[in-house]
């Protein structure tokens, strides 16, 4: 059986670079994972009221239990995600911390995770791939060592077709996605 991957892009833009390098990757996966997008952008900003048993007359979202039962069921997590103001975008942060939730059944516990980020500056989303891992650190996420994905400068990496480009940086996040694999394996 294909292990599960859920992928989460931090942008929302359907055209963002995050999107493109994120379909890219998708191709890059080796035989017997099954990588799917997840769409965040209809999560409801997260409320603990939703999951506060004293708190009656706010139901937990659809979108909530949702996502959080996609994450349980997945085998592993791959984000992909630019730089905001050199944090992860609100979107991404609203998800790390509906996963979170309840405390008695976290969806991220245990989980195996990639991180690929970027930025149109030479950082390549470094602020903003440290302060995803940060977020997750709590969670007990197996990840890939050395190296890391960092791509700076990123519009460059991205041909007219929406393709990575060159073939070094192709193989560079292929050798990444692989090694993220590894991990699920180990960790399933």
């Amino acid at each position: 059986m294909a292990k599960r991957i859920t992928v989460i892009i931090g942008s929302l833009r359907r055209g963002s670079i995050a999107r493109k390098i994120a379909n890219n990757a998708l191709e890059l996966f080796p035989e017997g994972f099954e990588p799917t997008i997840y769409e965040i952008r209809d999560l409801p900003l997260y409320d603990f009221d939703y999951d506060d048993p004293e708190v009656e007359d706010k139901p937990t979202p659809q979108e909530y239990t949702d996502f959080r039962e996609t994450i349980k069921a997945s085998d592993g997590i791959l984000f992909v995600t630019p730089e905001n103001n050199r944090c992860i975008p609100a979107c991404l942060k609203n998800a790390v911390d509906i996963g979170s939730k309840p405390n008695s059944d976290v969806a991220w516990k245990n989980k195996p995770v990639g991180i690929i980020s970027h930025s149109v500056g030479r950082m390549g989303g470094y602020s903003s791939q440290k302060n995803l891992r940060l977020a997750l650190s709590y969670f007990d996420m197996p990840t890939p060592g050395q190296p890391e994905v960092f791509l700076g400068n990123s519009p460059q990496y991205i041909d007219d077709n929406g393709k990575l480009t060159p073939e070094k940086t192709v193989n560079f996040v292929k050798d990444y996605i692989e090694r993220f694999c590894q991990v699920v394996e180990q960790n399933s």
